[in-house]
């Protein structure tokens, strides 16, 4: 038997579940109770938001903190901390502020005079430019904060014809005197470019907030909060106390706090800079590197791609290693561990404003890949259209396609993570969230590998509290709690069986950050969304991991545990000359390469490669292919692990392997239609399912055709499978799957009660219904958020031995009881109860409970972008005549 699933059929899996809990700096009384309910909800550790508390770091901070350490050491809970006082991370507890003012955020910005000539003797005034603190409609230069320091002057030639910038351009900047520029104009129109270092910029939100690529400035964030924590709990450092949790740390170089276009190219916004670019920018663009500085905004060809990769390349790498390499091994060298995400929102991952530049390079200090999903990102069924939730319109195909895929396969590469990745979840969906939406975006993390899960949240706050609801227990108001432990238990056994061992896929997709700092280019999303609809898992693969810590060994790509047959390169217009090289060798050693919609026409630094593409091209392991063709193509040529007997877009699948068991999950991703198919395994032996919410083994249905082993899957909409094939799962008892043999449906009258979640289970009888209906019609009880409960009388002849409860339609958590014995507990379709054993022939009682969620009766904001459903039990409800079925086992 495997030791993973020995330690979840015997209750003794690991906890992987740390919601946040936020304090608002409640009485003692208030943080333990809220604590013993995180606690009975099956989890084992919190994370705690310091955001709402009004003392960070004072005095009544430290007592609530002693009081959460002090429970989590009595229930051997672990403890996380948010790493500041404001969201998001890097305001340093307002500590910035009076820091030197080296260590506060500096920008690069550009303005530019249009000229005339021949001109001599003119003259411009650049000190008035240069003044700092002035908005552009002001023309009172009293309103002036400050001067920026200059660092250029360029003039630049434009075409006569069409007014476009040209590559004439004469570097002026030592005509500057005393803040005027001197200058004789020659013939033609020119645009003179001054780019300074700028003291203020980026958005208001983050004014004094640190610099996250000056080492020193992140420090003000380690000294403030971290070294504080430490001098408080150092003995609990690495028992008690397992980390810190950065949320959300980027540039916020936009005035748009969450501009998800802000990149080079996007005029008017300044840039992030420091006293280090000068220098790293002439490494790579040379001594004359001032006269190119324009490009960051503004086109002019070929050049414009080249400074703008440079400048992306650099700032990313500054930030990796100044806020995220740096907060890492601090916290490493102390025994505890550093987690956290970045936006990755509209594909700002790989952009400047909200973002961090580069989403591997930003996470790559931190022990454990993470990323969030909140305010309606992920909806069922909006995988293929943009939406509009509580931010604006959302990218369906990047959240649904691409977000988790990229979480998952920096876990997965890197070595210091040991396969884990966290994600934040449920958060700001609103009360219309309940157990039912939570279970399917669990599914979506667990089938794409996410083995961690941070919920949002936990409060202590009165209610109701308007912060992001919904709120897990929310003072006892939340009539879904007392279930929320089904849903930990099972996102916890899982998770367990889904880490320790290795991912297995067949593809590698090429992350697409440089191409598009470069040019034209691909999203990475787009192919992978063409191989998880055909059921080919893939990772997404950055080129710095490509290039330094790759390897091909027996015609597979070989990255850390990971292995893969091919390798998918979307569409760039240009890549760097290095990893252009390095795919060359890369197709002599073997491995299969195929390029999305073209290869690259050139490289991202303007260095000559055309030789290294022509060989690239005529190479007989490289393919062109279109993105439409892409999963067809690659099972052509037999690059496929799991086949199913048709195109099934909506079933999703992960493959990991234990040292002797392998896990397979699938899951049925659409929101209202079953999945039928029969589905190829690549194992030799049994196979049998894991039933993750009763905790059981289950036999399945597998024919073996041509060899090959086949299961006949059939999922429900919100339905997921485990299945477990290995040479130790002898010892433990399986439970034969069943088929149908007759039904009936009940048609009699119910009697309806009601009761809130605080007076439950003392119910108020509502009235009598001979047919069901949806119970927040406008006719019922429209306002109504609780428990309704439905119960009736009905006669059984058959036998009572193997017995199914159909529900039909329920909204949305089931809880059932016959012949006053529970039976069983549903959180989402299929709402499906065995009742062998409880019923009998004669007479039955039958009850049924439906707990809806809170939006009925709060109506929130963020709710108001949802689709509401109905509430109570719909049916049709039906017994069904069951028999089992052998099988293999």
């Amino acid at each position: 038997m495997s030791n993973r699933l020995k330690a979840v059929l015997e209750g003794q899996e690991n906890n992987y579940i740390l919601p946040f809990l936020w304090q608002h700096g409640e009485e003692e009384d208030m943080i333990r109770e809220e604590i013993a309910r995180v606690h009975e909800s099956g989890i084992g550790a919190v994370c705690i938001e310091a955001r709402p508390h009004p003392d960070f770091l004072g005095p009544k901070w430290w007592t609530d903190i002693d009081i959460i350490m002090d429970e989590a050491r009595n229930r051997g809970m672990k403890v996380w901390i948010l790493d500041d006082d404001h969201f998001p991370t890097g305001h340093a507890a307002g500590k910035v502020k009076d820091a030197p003012e080296e260590l506060h955020r500096k920008f690069l910005g550009e303005r530019f005079i249009d000229t005339i000539g021949p001109a001599k003797g003119s003259s411009f005034l650049l000190d008035t430019l240069l003044l700092s603190g002035l908005r552009p409609t002001y023309s009172n230069l009293d309103y002036a904060s400050g001067k920026n320091k200059l660092i250029s002057v360029v003039a630049v030639r434009r075409d006569l014809e069409n007014g476009t910038l040209t590559s004439d351009c004469i570097d002026i900047t030592e005509l500057v005197q005393d803040g005027i520029l001197y200058w004789d104009i020659p013939e033609g129109y020119w645009r003179v470019f001054i780019i300074s270092e700028n003291k203020d910029g980026g958005s208001l939100q983050q004014e004094d907030y640190l610099n996250p690529i000056v080492r020193d400035s992140v420090r003000i964030l380690i000294d403030t909060v971290y070294e504080a924590v430490y001098e408080h709990y150092k003995d609990d450092f690495g028992k008690t106390l397992a980390g810190f949790f950065s949320d959300e740390p980027g540039f916020y170089n936009d005035k748009t706090t969450f501009d998800f276009q802000s990149k080079p190219g996007k005029q008017g916004v300044v840039l992030p800079w420091s006293s280090d670019m000068p220098a790293l920018l002439e490494q790579a663009l040379g001594e004359d590197y001032r006269k190119h500085l324009h490009l960051l905004w503004h086109d002019a060809g070929e050049q414009s791609n080249v400074v703008r990769y440079a400048y992306m390349n650099i700032v990313s790498k500054l930030y990796a290693e100044n806020f995220c390499d740096q907060i890492g091994e601090w916290c490493r060298a102390r025994g505890i561990e550093y987690i956290g995400h970045v936006l990755e929102d509209g594909n700002v991952h790989a952009r400047l404003g909200s973002g961090a530049g580069h989403f591997f390079r930003s996470l790559w200090g931190q022990d454990m890949s993470g990323i969030d999903v909140v305010l309606w990102q992920i909806i069922p069924g909006f995988d293929e259209l943009n939406f509009r939730n509580a931010t604006g319109i959302a990218d369906g195909e990047f959240f649904h396609y691409g977000l988790t895929k990229l979480g998952v396969s920096l876990g997965h590469i890197d070595p210091k993570k040991q396969g884990r990745t966290m994600c934040e979840v449920y958060g700001a969906y609103g009360w219309a969230e309940g157990l039912k939406l939570m279970k399917w975006i669990t599914d979506h993390m667990l089938v794409r590998g996410v083995n961690y899960f941070v919920p949002h949240a936990f409060t202590q706050k009165a209610f109701p509290d308007p912060d992001c609801p919904p709120h897990l227990y929310a003072n006892g108001k939340n009539p879904q709690f007392r279930y929320y432990k089904h849903l930990n238990h099972y996102m916890n056994r899982i998770s367990h069986l889904i880490s320790g061992g290795r991912h297995i896929a067949t593809a590698a997709v090429v992350y697409h950050a440089e191409a598009e700092w470069s040019g034209e280019a691909m999203l990475f999303q787009k192919p992978v969304k063409q191989l998880m609809q055909h059921q080919i898992d893939c990772d997404i693969l950055p080129i710095d991991i490509l290039l330094d810590a790759a390897s091909v060994k027996e015609n597979k790509l070989h990255v850390h545990n990971e292995d893969f047959a091919c390798l998918i390169v979307p569409y760039a217009e240009a890549l760097p000359a290095a990893m252009i090289r390095r795919l060359a060798e890369f197709a002599e050693q073997g491995l299969m390469i195929r390029f999305v919609d073209g290869l690259p026409i050139r490289s991202s630094e303007g260095s000559d490669v055309t030789e290294e593409l022509y060989h690239l091209a005529a190479h007989r392991n490289v393919k062109l292919t279109s993105l439409d063709m892409l999963a067809q193509d690659l099972v052509a040529d037999g690059h496929y692990e799991i086949k199913v007997d048709q195109y099934q877009p909506y079933l999703r699948n992960y493959h990991y392997l234990h040292e002797n068991m392998d896990v397979f999950m699938f899951f049925n991703e659409h929101p209202n239609q079953s999945i039928q198919t029969k589905v190829e395994i690549p194992v030799q032996g049994d196979l049998i399912a894991y039933d993750a919410f009763l905790n059981r083994l289950v036999s399945v249905n597998v024919i073996t055709e041509n060899g090959a082993k086949m299961v006949q899957l059939d999922l429900s909409p919100y339905e997921s499978i485990i299945l477990l094939h290995g040479a130790d799962l002898e010892g433990y008892s399986v439970t034969p799957r069943y088929a149908i043999s007759s039904e009936i449906e009940l048609k009699g009258e119910w009697t309806v009660s009601t009761a809130e979640a605080e007076h439950y289970p003392h119910f108020k009888e509502w009235g009598k219904l001979t047919a069901l209906t949806n119970m927040s019609g406008p006719d019922y009880l429209p306002r109504f958020s609780g428990t309704f409960r439905f119960e009736t009388e009905f006669e059984w002849g058959e036998s009572a031995n193997s017995v199914l409860l159909d529900l039909g339609e329920v909204y949305e958590t089931a809880e059932v009881w016959l012949n006053d014995e529970q039976a069983g507990v549903c959180i989402c379709p299929p709402y499906h109860l065995e009742i062998n054993g409880l019923i009998k022939k004669g007479n039955n009682k039958l009850v049924i409970e439906v707990t809806n969620t809170l939006v009925k009766d709060q109506r929130d904001y963020l709710s108001a972008f949802a689709q509401q459903e109905p509430s109570g039990l719909i049916g049709p409800v039906r017994l069904k005549s069951v028999f089992a079925l052998g099988g293999q086992r």
